[in-house]
C-alpha cells in the first residue's frame, strides 16, 4: 500500500477545477498497490482504485464490493439517509436486478436504434438555432438541451418542463462542490442530509416526480413513467418515494453523462481538429471516435463501493467496511492498457473498452447505447454542416469531484 497523497487532493473539488488531474492519477497508477487517503473533514479515509484491471475486478465482484452497504460517494452518510436516498444505483442484486428489469428493454441497442430519427431531428433543431446566432455558450445552447430532451421524451415528461429539470439537475451536481447550498431552496422542508447530493433540488425533483406519477397512474399512456408507476415487483407497485428516487436517477443519469460528453466534444473538435477531419472523410470512424470522445471526457469521475468481506486487491489487503473509490477518469488513461492514452485517436481500437460507463457487471450504465447514439449523431451532423471550432474560449468547469462537467464554453462560428 501507499499513503503518499494528501487528503485534500482527492476530497477537494478544486483538484478537478481544470478537468481531470492526469499527472496526479498517473502517480497513483504508478504506485504499488492501492493508495489510501486518510480521514479528513469528518469523512473517513478511502482506497483509490486507478488501474483498469483493478477497477474491472472490483466492479464485477458485487458480493465483496457493495453499492448497498455504505454509500456510493466519498463522503459518509447516516443509515437513515441511506434508506431515504436509495435508488437502483445504491442497491445490489437481487433488488437492483428487479428494478433494472423494469426499464432495461427501453435501452437495449435494438430499441435505441428506433430513437435515431427523433434524436437527429432534435440535434438539427438545436444546431439550427446555434448557427443562426453565430455561436454562443455551447453548453447551455447545445450540450444541455439535447440529452435532457431525449430522456424526457422517452420517459414522457412534458416538453415545457425540460428546462426546469435541467435546472434541477445542475443544482444536484452543485451539491458535490465545495460551496454550501441554501437549505430552503425550491421550498425544501427536508433535512439536507437525507437528500441525494445534499441538495434541495433533490426535494424539488421528488415533488415533481410524485405529482407526475400520480397523473400517470390516473391516466396512463405509452411512456416509461406510466410503465414504472403501474409495474409490480413481487406483487407490489413502487411507493411514491421509490418512484421518485427512480425518476431522479433516470433524469440525472440519462442527462448528465451525455451532456458532459457533448460539452467536452466542442473542446475535442477544437484541440484535435485533424482527427475529426479523418472522420469527415471516412464515416466508418464515427463509432470509434464516439467512444474516444466519451473515454477522453470521462463524464463521471468515480463511484464508491464498500468492502463486505476481507479481500486483497492489487496486493493491498482490504478489511470489512473499507471504502473503495473507483476512479473511472484515472483507469480510462491507464498506460498499461491504452497506447499513448493522452493522445486523442479517432481510430482507437474498441478493445479493451473504456470505463466511462462503468467496469462491467450489474451496474454497467443502463443508457450506454443511448448515450453513444446521441453523441454519434451530434458528431455526424456537425461534420455534415462543416462547422468550424477554430474559435473556442476557455472552459469553465463544474466545481465537483464527482462530475467532469463544463458549465460554460464559448464557441464562435
Amino acid at each position: 500500500m501507499t499513503d503518499t497523497v494528501t487528503p485534500i487532493e482527492l476530497h477537494d473539488p478544486a483538484t478537478f477545477a481544470a478537468g481531470i488531474p492526469h499527472d496526479l492519477f498517473a502517480s497513483l497508477r504508478a504506485a504499488a498497490g492501492l493508495t489510501r487517503s486518510p480521514d479528513v473533514d469528518g469523512t473517513t479515509g478511502f482506497w483509490s482504485v486507478t488501474r483498469h484491471a483493478d477497477l474491472v475486478q472490483a466492479s464485477r465482484d458485487l458480493e465483496t464490493f457493495s453499492s448497498a452497504v455504505g454509500h456510493i460517494q466519498i463522503y459518509d452518510i447516516d443509515a437513515d439517509a441511506l434508506d431515504a436516498r436509495a435508488s437502483m444505483i445504491d442497491m445490489d442484486p437481487p433488488m437492483h436486478t428487479r428494478l433494472r428489469r423494469l426499464v432495461s428493454s427501453a435501452f437495449t441497442p435494438r430499441h435505441v436504434q428506433a430513437y435515431r430519427a427523433a434524436v437527429r431531428t432534435r440535434i438539427r433543431s438545436v444546431l439550427d438555432g446555434f448557427e443562426g446566432n453565430g455561436g454562443g455558450d455551447w453548453v447551455s445552447a447545445v450540450a444541455k438541451p439535447i440529452p435532457i430532451g431525449v430522456i424526457c421524451d422517452l420517459m414522457g415528461v412534458p416538453s415545457e418542463d425540460h428546462s426546469y429539470l435541467v435546472e434541477l439537475s445542475d443544482h444536484l451536481v452543485a451539491g458535490t462542490g465545495a460551496e454550501p447550498l441554501e437549505p430552503t431552496a425550491y421550498g425544501n422542508t427536508t433535512d439536507l442530509r437525507l437528500l441525494p447530493f445534499n441538495s434541495p433540488a433533490a426535494f424539488a425533483m421528488s415533488e415533481y416526480a410524485t405529482a407526475l406519477g400520480a397523473e400517470r397512474r390516473a391516466n396512463p399512456v405509452d411512456d416509461l413513467i406510466s410503465d414504472l408507476v403501474t409495474a409490480e415487483i413481487d406483487g407490489e407497485r413502487l411507493t411514491d418515494e421509490e418512484f421518485a428516487n427512480f425518476f431522479r436517477l433516470m433524469i440525472f443519469a440519462g442527462n448528465e453523462t451525455t451532456r458532459s460528453s457533448m460539452a467536452h466534444l466542442a473542446l475535442h473538435m477544437h484541440r484535435f481538429a485533424g482527427e475529426f477531419e479523418r472522420v469527415r472523410a471516412d464515416r466508418s470512424l464515427l463509432a470509434p471516435v464516439t467512444d474516444e470522445v466519451i473515454r477522453y471526457s470521462s463524464p463521471i469521475l468515480y463511484f464508491r463501493r464498500t468492502v463486505t468481506k476481507p479481500v486483497t486487491l492489487s496486493g493491498t489487503e482490504l478489511a470489512v467496511g473499507d471504502k473503495v473509490v473507483l476512479w473511472y477518469a484515472a483507469a480510462n488513461f491507464d498506460e498499461q492498457v491504452y497506447v499513448d492514452p493522452l493522445a486523442f485517436r479517432a481510430d482507437r481500437p474498441p478493445t479493451p473498452s473504456h470505463l466511462a460507463f462503468g467496469g462491467g457487471g450489474a451496474h454497467f450504465c443502463l443508457g450506454a447505447s443511448l448515450a453513444r447514439l446521441e453523441v454519434a449523431e451530434l458528431i455526424d451532423e456537425i461534420l455534415d454542416r462543416d462547422l468550424s471550432f477554430d474559435d473556442v474560449g476557455e472552459p469553465e468547469f463544474v466545481e465537483s469531484n464527482f462530475v467532469n462537467g463544463i458549465e460554460h464554453l464559448r464557441v464562435s462560428l
